[in-house]
């Protein structure tokens, strides 16, 4: 037994489970899926297109993110990267101005109406405000970007609003080999899917589910929330 080896018995030993980086997992599967670009939407600060760098990605990344605060920390992370592109904008099913609701934590800022169960559970996500910002569809937006890819990947990240993003990705759907996508368990935003819904919608448009990786949990209960779902084309080796 090799001293990795060792290391794993006696975390396990000690009731600590040991598994994979989800970074580590995704990584392998966008190499086994020969990914050559990434659609970032929701991107916040750029965290998911730097764990992409981290774990070895090297191909193209476009980071869609409405809020002008965390844009601007977006565009500076991705300025040294000429395969990053940072567009300031939210993407949903129809070209708009509209008001997005702040959230105290940025992350958790949505254009749904935030519900109780998740200000319950997460205080400091509360909406602190209001801004108005662009969307776009994500087939106008990014369509040039799909049609020259040859192996795109969509990741989804929207506080609910992923319904929207996937209607207005019609045309570019077809041609995305997987998806990364928050799933709900229970109702956190206004209108927004649930995990069932979300897995049957993707699952009818020819994607099943690869992984899972749990995400807020009710912190009394330990109740899991949210998690992110991973999801390759069917018919894809």
């Amino acid at each position: 037994m090799n001293l990795h080896q060792r290391a794993h018995q006696l975390l396990a030993s000690r009731g600590y489970q040991v598994r994979k980086h989800p970074g580590l997992h995704r990584q392998q599967r966008l190499i086994s899926h020969q990914v050559d670009l990434v659609l970032d939407v929701g991107a916040a600060v750029g965290a998911y297109a730097k764990e992409l760098r981290r774990f070895g990605y090297e191909g193209r990344i476009v980071s869609f993110e409405p809020l002008s605060a965390a844009f601007a920390m977006l565009r500076t992370a991705s300025k040294s990267d000429p395969l990053w592109v940072a567009v300031n904008s939210a993407l949903g099913d129809e070209d708009r101005e509209t008001e997005i609701n702040v959230a105290g934590n940025s992350d958790s800022s949505s254009l749904l109406p935030m519900l109780e169960a998740h200000r319950g559970v997460a205080p400091h996500a509360n909406y602190v405000g209001v801004e108005t910002i662009r969307v776009q569809r994500l087939d106008d937006a990014a369509g040039a970007e799909v049609r020259a890819a040859k192996r795109p990947f969509l990741k989804i990240d929207t506080q609910g609003f992923e319904r929207d993003v996937l209607l207005g990705a019609k045309d570019s759907l077809p041609q995305v080999v997987g998806i990364e996508m928050e799933l709900s368990f229970v109702p956190l935003y206004e209108g927004s899917m649930l995990a069932d819904e979300a897995i049957s919608h993707l699952y009818s448009l020819g994607f099943s589910l690869d992984g899972m990786e749990p995400g807020l949990r009710h912190p009394g209960t330990g109740q899991l929330l949210q998690a992110d779902g991973l999801f390759f084309r069917q018919d894809d080796v």
